[in-house]
Formats: structure tokens, C-alpha cells, sequence
């Protein structure tokens, strides 16, 4: 498998605490049903748990979905915490 992997144009920091359990199709449910923004467009969506040390990703490649995961051993991230806005990095 190949993945076909480019810059996004959009990357969205989806504030406040996800579920990390969600995986693609709920991921992709909380885009659109909250946030009504167009997950086929070439954007890069990330999300972070309540411990703050992990952190989803999910990107249409064209294709398909892919969802990146990561873990810090060492350190902690500095998370927006409003749940009501998916902030657009620019």
C-alpha cells in the first residue's frame, strides 16, 4: 500500500478533548456534524485527548482516509480547551 501523501492546504486544530477511542468514520463524524466543514478538501484535521500528551490527525490522501496517531513520552501539548470551534492554522 502506497500512501499518497501531499501538504494539505487547510490544517484545523479541533479544540477541546476528543474520545481517542473514535477511529476514522467517528473521527470524521465529529467534522462534520459539528463543524460542518468539508473533510474531502485536501485538509488535515487534528484532535487531542484529555491527557494531553496524544494527539489524532486525519487526512483525506484522495483515496481514502488516513489517520496518523502520536504519543509523547516526554512532555505534554498546549491544547485550545473551547469545544465549540475547529481553529484553521495558517
Amino acid at each position: 500500500m502506497l500512501v499518497n501523501w501531499h501538504d494539505p492546504d487547510h490544517i484545523y486544530l479541533v479544540c477541546g478533548k476528543t474520545d481517542m477511542r473514535k477511529g476514522i468514520d467517528g473521527l470524521a463524524m465529529v467534522i462534520a456534524e459539528n463543524y460542518g466543514l468539508e473533510l474531502y478538501n485536501n485538509s488535515l484535521f487534528l484532535f487531542c485527548g484529555g491527557r494531553n500528551d496524544r494527539f489524532k490527525g486525519l487526512f483525506w490522501d484522495g483515496e481514502g482516509f488516513i489517520m496518523l496517531y502520536k504519543r509523547f513520552e516526554n512532555g505534554r501539548l498546549s491544547w485550545p480547551r473551547n469545544s465549540n470551534e475547529a481553529k484553521k492554522l495558517s
